[in-house]
């Protein structure tokens, strides 16, 4: 005898995950229930609930190792196309966000610690290296944050000339480079000591303080203010 299959509107209504979110705390949804709102519909085979926990399982049923999945990799899974993948990976991003802008309530920056959780949160998860840089005005309170630059798995350039052309428009007082390691390594290479040298030197000329060079990643960050190689 074929299996009847149960779609989400056969479901109990406090069953169904869009009902279920209108009558209850969202916190009391499954991350597959969330998902599945995001996704919307299933397929003849599987509903949206089953999809969820399809892709939940790509990301080995983390939502940081879901972060880092790409749009394509998401496809791979039958009644996944493009408008559903781009609608979980935006919601992905904005929980990044949103978990960037919690980490730097405080506007004005002290130390690394005021500034390393915002860049983590933000660049942890790229896949490939980026360089940025957050411009710092006279109250240490940063008027911009941008990256540079983009590179490929093991390194990126930076171009001293773009990023003071850059403080100059911003009339930042003070600069903090940024740079993520894809690796999770934290370790400061000798290419990233040369052009923090550099940055210094070049910086001065314009009366910029350099405050801080942060390379972050998955497990953490290292500031080089901190190790005393400013």
């Amino acid at each position: 005898m074929q299996e009847t299959k149960i779609t989400i509107k056969e479901w109990a209504k406090d069953d169904r995950p869009r009902e279920k979110l209108l009558g209850k705390n969202p916190a009391t949804l499954s991350d597959s229930e969330l998902l599945a709102i995001l996704i919307g519909n299933g397929n003849r085979q599987k509903n949206a609930v089953e999809l969820a926990k399809e892709v939940l399982r790509l990301g080995k049923n983390n939502l940081n190792e879901l972060g880092r999945i790409t749009i394509q990799e998401m496809m791979s899974i039958k009644g996944v196309g493009k408008v559903k993948a781009i609608t979980i990976m935006a919601a992905l991003e904005l929980g990044r966000r949103r978990q960037a802008s919690l980490s730097l309530e405080k506007p004005i920056v002290k130390g690394s610690r005021d500034i390393a959780n915002y860049l983590q949160a933000l660049l942890r998860d790229l896949p490939n290296e980026v360089f940025a840089v957050a411009y710092l005005n006279q109250g240490n309170r940063i008027n911009h944050f941008e990256i540079i630059s983009r590179g490929g798995i093991t390194g990126t350039v930076a171009d001293p000339r773009v990023i003071l052309k850059k403080a100059l428009l911003e009339e930042a007082v003070s600069l903090i480079l940024c740079h993520n390691h894809p690796s999770g390594n934290l370790e400061p290479s000798r290419a990233d000591q040369d052009l923090t040298r550099k940055l210094k030197e070049a910086a001065k000329l314009f009366d910029i303080a350099l405050f801080d060079h942060i390379i972050v990643s998955e497990n953490g960050y290292f500031s080089f203010a901190d190790a005393g190689l400013l």
